[in-house]
């Protein structure tokens, strides 16, 4: 049974420009937005998550691949969305999560992992086995990559799944999450190293006897010369990448995708598509427009209740991270002041790691509580939250509300991958 994402990738290559998003985040109002999307356009959904999310040891989410596929499905059902148009997928799949530990000893955890993925039901899966391990250089050759990431397809196909999976590949990835420094220019990946990429990763497939699998690639990850740092993004720059999309022709049956690719413009998203950038990853820039869409409650529950923003909200989140610091200080540098605005409002969003967390849920329920059966004027919602007029005049649901945010985002999304004439 041929996948989707091949059928996609065929009609791609064959002149039909449309693309599809890549939704990497385990927000349950992310994942709802998402599958809402899906319900109301009848189009396939992908979420995807990453090897330091979701994995056997639960991840920083606590949630195994077969928990994250439950709680998926869960929220389809919820909101009538077939579950068969549902596509989940796996990102960064390799041995990043113990990358501390000698190689062997990392790989044997990575096929643990990827067994996992497979068996759970996810047929996308990006193998990604480019960065070194304890006592390796930081990035590895592409022979050496190759011939892991052949090593992870093995265990793959060897798991019991009800579909094979389709696989992306790559050597030039992007740092999850965004850069951790300025930047003002990108070195877009050139046509010889995706060729020698593709090529090396088939001679590795080939040696291990995956011809069978090889033939399931459809998507190769370069740098398209667009990224995201702290407050800066680099934007897509189409003549820059031209030759990179001419090189697409070399690569049979796969498309490229284009990874960090948050915060781009919806002309430039589009750009994207066209050029052989089908799959387009996001991720913190859905739980950034939650964040945002938060803080403004919090100020709105303030107001209705006669007094200025009091930013509690903010406070609170303030401390959950600095208690448990391990998610930002190795990406926020500097002063104490810059390091409090990255904390806030780093376009990396490295606070969407701290939501599950108890004391950060409870404060975004003192938030609802406040706003609960409070009706809010226009004006008052304008001030805030501007995009949201159709929720004035009645009480803020606050659930809602961040479905609406990313629903934005995602919004924007749909339609550069599906744009009249792509």
């Amino acid at each position: 049974m041929t996948h989707p994402l091949q059928t996609l990738v065929a009609r791609h290559r064959a002149g039909d420009r449309r693309g599809i998003t890549s939704v990497c985040s385990a927000h349950p109002a992310v994942i709802e937005a998402a599958l809402r999307l899906g319900a109301r356009t009848g189009e396939t959904v992908l979420i995807e998550a990453t090897c330091n999310q979701v994995n056997q040891d639960g991840g920083y989410t606590g949630m195994t691949p077969a928990d994250f596929r439950r709680f998926v499905l869960e929220i389809a059902g919820r909101v009538g969305l077939d579950p068969g148009r549902v596509i989940l997928g796996g990102d960064h799949l390799g041995p990043n999560p113990w990358k501390d530990l000698p190689a062997e000893a990392a790989m044997a955890k990575a096929e643990t992992m990827i067994a996992a993925y497979a068996e759970a039901g996810f047929t996308k899966l990006h193998l990604d086995t480019s960065m070194g391990c304890a006592g390796e250089p930081a990035a590895l050759a592409d022979a050496e990559t190759a011939a892991r990431a052949a090593r992870l397809a093995r265990v793959a196909e060897a798991a019991e799944s009800a579909a094979d999976p389709v696989y992306v590949i790559g050597t030039e990835v992007p740092v999850p999450g965004g850069a951790t420094h300025a930047l003002s220019d990108l070195a877009v990946t050139t046509p010889q190293a995706a060729g020698a990429t593709y090529q090396v990763h088939a001679e590795a497939f080939r040696a291990a006897g995956l011809e069978a699998a090889f033939s399931r690639v459809i998507g190769l990850v370069v740098q398209p010369g667009v990224e995201f740092g702290h407050s800066d993004v680099v934007r897509y720059d189409a003549a820059k990448a031209r030759a990179l999309s001419a090189a697409l022709d070399g690569l049979p049956g796969a498309v490229f995708e284009a990874h960090s690719t948050d915060y781009q413009t919806p002309e430039a998203l589009r750009a994207l598509v066209g050029d052989g950038f089908a799959i387009l990853k996001v991720g913190p820039w859905l739980t950034f427009a939650l964040r945002e869409a938060l803080y403004a409650l919090d100020a709105v529950a303030d107001v209705l209740n006669g007094t200025p923003p009091q930013g509690r909200l903010m406070a609170e989140m303030d401390q959950v991270m600095q208690a448990a610091p391990r998610h930002w200080t190795s990406h926020y540098g500097g002063t104490a002041q810059e390091q409090w605005l990255m904390r806030h409002f780093s376009l990396s969003d490295r606070i969407r790691y701290y939501w599950p967390e108890p004391a950060a849920e409870r404060a975004v329920t003192r938030v609802a509580e406040r706003l609960r059966d409070r009706p809010c004027p226009a004006p008052v919602l304008a001030q805030f939250l501007p995009w949201a007029e159709a929720h004035a005049g009645g009480p803020l649901d606050v659930q809602d509300l961040l479905v609406a945010a990313a629903a934005r985002v995602l919004d924007t999304y749909h339609t550069a991958t599906h744009a009249p004439g792509a």
